[in-house]
């Protein structure tokens, strides 16, 4: 169907994926619970957008380019690691408010998130193994075939993010009674983004 193999292993890869716990994920989560619904989709908009992104060049070959231009590689993989330790660090030593969950979001949740969704070269790596597996390579028109890949990611990516921030948004309220706990939940987060620093820091190609 449109140059697409073995549909069924990939929506069950696909969700298997989705539904690992990263970088992503969390900050939207963390976002909707410290500004709310509508804070969470501008960064849930901004995660679509840099995995589009990505999901682009991979089809493009930039993944191959990559693998030909180690320096490059590492050069993008040291700088998202940096960025995500920025991330981590700032919010362990935040102060969360009487209203703020987990003051990991700031005042362009998209931004944030859109950057962190490109700062990590090696999401080009794996989409580019991942797509191509499923690509049938006598189908005449490929880029339909990724386009069709592309979309179905971004749907059950839309559906998981939307069941994370309403969780989030249901979490700010528990958080603005406990503060304590808004800032054990603030802590966590930070310890994760640090954890995603450190694999994406020893990551190879």
């Amino acid at each position: 169907m449109l140059g697409v193999t073995d549909l069924g292993t990939y929506l069950l890869g696909t969700v298997a994926i989705i539904l690992l716990p990263g970088p992503n994920s969390m900050f939207v989560l963390s976002t909707a619970a410290s500004k709310g619904v509508r804070r969470g989709y501008q960064a849930a908009c901004g995660v679509f957008l840099g995995d589009t992104i990505l999901m682009v060049a991979s089809a493009a070959g930039v993944a191959s380019l990559l693998r030909a231009l180690p320096p490059v590689f590492l050069a993008l993989k040291y700088a998202g690691a940096a960025y995500l330790a920025y991330l981590g660090i700032r919010m362990l030593l935040s102060r969360p408010g009487p209203t703020d969950a987990a003051p990991v979001a700031e005042d362009r949740p998209f931004r944030r998130a859109f950057v962190i969704s490109l700062m990590n070269p090696k999401a080009i790596l794996f989409f580019i193994s991942f797509f191509i597996q499923f690509v049938d390579p006598a189908y005449a028109h490929p880029a339909v075939t990724f386009t069709v890949l592309g979309a179905i990611v971004q749907l059950f990516s839309l559906i998981y993010l939307t069941a994370l921030i309403f969780t989030g948004d249901r979490l700010a309220a528990l958080f603005r009674r406990r503060r304590l706990l808004a800032r054990a939940g603030a802590s966590a987060v930070g310890v994760l983004f640090l954890g995603f620093s450190l694999r994406l820091a020893t990551a190879s190609l």
